[in-house]
């Protein structure tokens, strides 16, 4: 087990999850409360989480978190927590208003 902290809008939620979990699955189970997401794909961007400790255990970004992070987001420490599997400790900040996708800000229409 690892220990989980989340920083949402909706408060703060510390959880202990299995290792190797993916969160977005956990709360889509209703086993991970207060987690913001939508597609669980890596596209819409609605689980982007802040990094604040843990990130060093995580595996590099993949290309859908650099398409829709940017190079910016990605160096401030954000990551899709749709597309990570947890492997030590983490404590992760979610915005109170969800990113808009880097792909998305260079063709609107899209």
């Amino acid at each position: 087990m690892v220990k989980i902290t989340l920083h949402s809008p909706r408060g703060t939620y510390v959880q202990e999850v299995p290792l190797q979990s993916n969160l977005v699955v956990l709360a889509g189970l209703k086993k991970f409360p207060g987690l913001r997401y939508s597609c669980g794909i890596g596209r819409c961007g609605k689980c982007a989480s802040r990094v604040l400790t843990g990130g060093e255990h995580l595996p590099p970004p993949n290309w859908k978190e650099e398409r829709v992070l940017g190079a910016e987001r990605l160096a401030e420490g954000y990551r899709l927590l749709c597309q990570i599997n947890v492997m030590a400790d983490l404590e992760v900040e979610q915005d109170p208003v969800p990113i808009t996708p880097a792909w998305r800000q260079v063709n609107p229409r899209v």
